[in-house]
This record gives structure tokens, C-alpha cells and sequence, in this order.
């Protein structure tokens, strides 16, 4: 869990919670479950299906491969306090993904899911899956961030200053890889990761599975 405002310039409010940030907080804790109506539409749904495109399944595949590439960079920096449904946090992580975005998990499970519906040839899911789990992540975001101000401070409002929430900016890669430089220089060497890949794969097994089993009930689709 590491997220934070709209934009590097801005800071999480320290006002009360609104609506949408106490929502934010129940759909953390059953974020697990948020994308079972998606994958239920995407494995029986036949309305609105595009033809049979080699091109077309193959392109589902590379989002939905990208989303997944994405989610293992970042558990290889966050590691398993990803998987927590709890407010438990672990140390501030601004390095891979998260020196670039500070949600890449949830930006590559939306990829996960869109890559899925191209790939079942249901292209208009694609774009709703898009703004649906990107409005509930919204929310999840809000209350995150909110108890990452109370909790880390200005570290955390520090990091927010640097790091967008969601798209990658010119002068956040630009200072990302400043930071890199002057790390490398100071330590003479490359700098190690926390977790080995042996264990993000561990951590990310139960995501693994599950896009091996989709795709399997979406061959089982095909097929009948």
C-alpha cells in the first residue's frame, strides 16, 4: 500500500474524512474481491464480440502481460506488505515503479483486467473496465493516503511532492534518475533490491495462477 494525491504538487488533505474516503477504505479491505463481477462478464459475456482476430488476442495478451510485468516490479521493491488487507504499513518504498508513479500495482492490474477483455474479443469492456476499477482505485487511493500523511509525515508529503500519482512526468523521470546517478556514485555499485525474485514470485504466485487460470477458461470460451 503506497499511494498518495493527484499530482506532485499537491498534498493529501488533512481534513476529515469525506464520503468517498471512508469508501476508500472499505473497498481496501475487499479489494480482493473488486474485480470478480469483471472477470465473471469477461468469462460469459458473448454480446458485442469482435470477430476471431489472431491480432486482436494477441494484442489482450501483451496488455495483460505488460500489467503483469508492471505488478512484479513493484512487489519486487514493496514486497509482501502488498498482499496485507490490513493498515499495516511497511518503510516508505520510492524506488522502481514507485520513484516513477506511486500506485503502479493498481495501474497494472487495471492493465490485467483490460488486457483480459481484448483478449476475450470484448473490445467496448475494455474501455469501462478502464474507468470502473480506475474510479474504485480512486477511492482505495484516498484513504491510503490519508493514513500514510498520519503515519509517515513529511516523508510522505515529501514523497508526493516528487512522485506523481498516476502518470509519469518529464521532470519526475528526469529526477528519478538523478537520484539513481548520485546512489550509484556515492556507493560505488549497483544498488540491491530488498527482495530477491525468488521471492516476488512467491508473494505474486496467487495473481500468477489466476492469469493462468483465466486464460484457460477463456480457451474453454473459445471452444464452446
Amino acid at each position: 500500500m503506497q499511494t498518495g494525491s493527484g499530482g506532485p504538487d499537491e498534498a493529501p488533505s488533512r481534513a476529515s474524512p469525506d464520503t468517498l474516503t471512508r469508501l476508500g477504505g472499505w473497498l481496501f479491505r475487499h479489494r480482493t474481491a473488486l474485480p470478480l463481477p469483471v472477470a465473471a462478464a469477461i468469462v460469459t459475456l458473448r454480446i458485442g464480440e469482435a470477430p476471431p482476430s489472431i491480432a486482436l488476442r494477441a494484442a489482450g495478451a501483451c496488455v495483460t502481460a505488460l500489467g503483469e510485468a508492471l505488478r512484479l516490479w513493484g512487489v519486487h521493491h514493496i514486497g509482501a506488505i502488498s498482499r496485507t488487507r490490513s493498515d499495516r504499513l511497511g518503510p516508505l518504498v520510492d524506488t522502481g515503479p514507485f520513484a516513477l508513479v506511486r500506485n503502479p500495482l493498481y495501474l497494472g492490474n487495471i492493465a490485467l483486467w483490460a488486457g483480459f477483455a481484448l483478449t476475450a474479443r470484448l473490445v467496448w469492456l475494455a474501455p469501462a473496465i478502464v474507468v470502473l476499477l480506475g474510479l474504485e482505485y480512486h477511492a482505495i487511493v484516498r484513504w491510503e493516503e490519508r493514513l500514510l500523511e498520519e503515519r509517515r509525515g513529511d516523508e510522505y508529503r515529501r514523497y508526493c511532492a516528487r512522485v506523481p500519482r498516476w502518470w509519469p512526468t518529464k521532470s519526475n523521470r528526469g529526477d528519478r534518475r538523478e537520484r539513481r546517478e548520485k546512489q550509484f556514485s556515492a556507493n560505488s555499485a549497483v544498488p540491491a533490491v530488498a527482495f530477491p525474485w525468488r521471492d516476488t514470485l512467491f508473494s505474486e504466485r496467487g495473481t500468477l495462477i489466476a492469469i493462468v487460470s483465466g486464460y484457460l477458461l477463456l480457451w474453454l470460451k473459445a471452444r464452446f
